[in-house]
């Protein structure tokens, strides 16, 4: 422990953002960081505790937490960073766009606000990288194995670099034209700028990881070819099907899935031109989003930089609790409760408990939303809700753009995977032994969402991590590669955040 009175004498502190009317002009990061010297400060008040439940249950991939936290008190940086990287392959990255699972689990966190520890993890990276300490690991020697990864989001990324540098030659297949997945097009720029990306493929390019780009596996390599080109094959395209809107008026024009719009928008950042007749703007609009949690809140950032006129967000479910119900989510479990992220609070309008019954059309455009309010009500025998209408609620809003942002259901199974003729869990994520991460097929393994559904950036990295492993030990029949702890997969609301 650095300083054993530091959560007493010490104040939670975290970056400040930028103002509002100035973020809002930009698709740049918002934050304003702490010095080091703050930093230093802040890693004091960490308690070192006996049962550590930060890393211990809270972060999925083991972060050793209290470890660096010492080491960044204790001004070494350099330590600190090695421990990170034991663990993490990207801390850049959870630095920015983690929840935290692991404050939600700190025992400072019992008694006062929690140790400020993804801001301590980024400050630890981003100074690593400006003093020259993150570099190429390239293996020492080959084995001559050859392993194909398909997808390059996180868990993708995360996989492929720990084959490569276990000695595999690794190539990763990415459909569009550049990799990262979901934290290239799904993430907006003023939570990721795609530096952080590119500076990570650069790495793993000087560690030997083979990127091949533009390329659909499954239809420009058949599932086939990819079966006697590699001797394993890691599936981590995520959980890319999303959760559609079956009421009347869904086909009129101004109607977009989530991806869509803010996929087009990272492109536009990126300085990709956009043909005119299929650019979606909501300048000038009235916005209606549709479904409350992270991705909903993403499109809120995205349409208020984008001078939209108006901007409204629907959620089906009721509103949160303000604070952890010890009831329902007690620590260290991740609490379900209300959160307000940094676009809420940039504006627009949030509503809960609202129902669509059909779209206004008018020509064919989207025009407005005819929809009404449900209440919510949980059986305390079996803990289910049920939801029924609310008698003279309905109403009607008007919008020339509507984002559907409801999540994902599975991943897309025509192509690779029923080429593949992997067997499908009963939500439709691809089966696999949960011990092996090795799928139906032999040789064929998956990580991150498309194994586990939907879930958060942490969770893939530490899928495309043990799959890893346990394609080396496969391959090999046994791995230096670190094992990564198994811990329960908490139900993780992100409600508004």
């Amino acid at each position: 422990m650095g300083k054993p009175t530091g959560f007493m004498d010490i104040e939670r502190k975290t970056a400040s953002k930028q103002a509002i009317d100035e973020r809002l002009k930009t698709f740049k990061e918002m934050y304003n960081w702490l010095s080091e010297d703050e930093m230093k400060e802040q890693a004091a008040r960490c308690m070192n505790c006996g049962t550590p439940f930060c890393h211990g249950s809270g972060c999925p991939l083991g972060n050793s937490i209290p470890e660096f936290n010492d080491l960044v008190f204790r001004g070494r940086w350099k330590e600190a960073a090695e421990r990170l990287h034991l663990t993490n392959n990207f801390p850049d990255v959870t630095g920015r766009i983690c929840p935290a699972l692991c404050e939600a689990s700190c025992v400072v966190g019992l008694a006062d606000k929690a140790v400020s520890i993804r801001e301590i993890e980024l400050t630890i990276v981003e100074k690593a990288w400006a003093e020259g300490w993150v570099k190429p690991m390239p293996p020492v020697e080959k084995t001559g194995k050859k392993v194909a990864v398909v997808g390059s989001g996180p868990a993708g990324l995360a996989a492929a670099q720990q084959l490569c540098r276990a000695g595999h030659d690794v190539t990763l297949y990415e459909k569009a034209d550049r990799p990262g997945g979901i934290l290239r097009y799904g993430i907006p720029d003023f939570k990721l700028e795609k530096m952080v990306i590119d500076r990570r493929v650069e790495q793993m390019k000087a560690e030997g990881v083979k990127f091949e780009c533009g390329v659909d596996a499954g239809v420009d390599v058949s599932a086939d070819e990819l079966k006697k080109k590699f001797d394993a094959i890691v599936l981590t395209g995520g959980a890319m099907e999303p959760r559609d809107l079956s009421v009347p008026g869904r086909e009129a024009e101004g109607i977009y899935q989530a991806m869509k719009y803010l996929i087009q928008q990272n492109r536009r950042v990126a300085g990709d031109k956009i043909p005119a007749d299929e650019e979606i703007l909501a300048t000038g609009k009235d916005v209606l989003i549709i479904g409350g949690g992270d991705t909903g809140s993403d499109c809120l950032g995205t349409a208020l930089r984008q001078g939209a006129n108006s901007v409204e967000q629907f959620e089906l479910m009721p509103v949160p609790p303000e604070g952890r119900d010890e009831e329902t989510t007690p620590w260290p479990l991740w609490p379900y409760m209300l959160r307000t992220s940094s676009s809420h609070e940039e504006g627009g309008h949030r509503r809960w408990s609202v129902a669509t019954d059909n779209f206004i059309v008018e020509g064919g455009k989207v025009k407005g939303l005819k929809g009404h309010e449900v209440k919510w009500t949980q059986d305390k025998k079996t803990g289910k809700w049920s939801m029924e209408n609310v008698e003279g609620s309905d109403f009607e809003i008007k919008a020339d753009l509507v984002v559907l942002a409801m999540g994902f259901v599975k991943p897309v199974h025509s192509g690779l995977l029923d080429g593949l003729g992997v067997e499908y869990d009963p939500r439709g994520n691809v089966k696999s032994n949960p011990a092996t991460y090795m799928s139906s097929v032999d040789g064929v393994f998956t990580a991150g969402d498309m194994q586990t559904g939907a879930w958060l950036v942490v969770g893939a990295i530490a899928g495309g991590r043990k799959a890893a492993r346990q394609v080396d030990l496969y391959l090999m029949g046994e791995s230096a590669l670190p094992e990564v702890q198994e811990i329960p997969k908490m139900s993780v609301f992100v409600t508004g955040a």
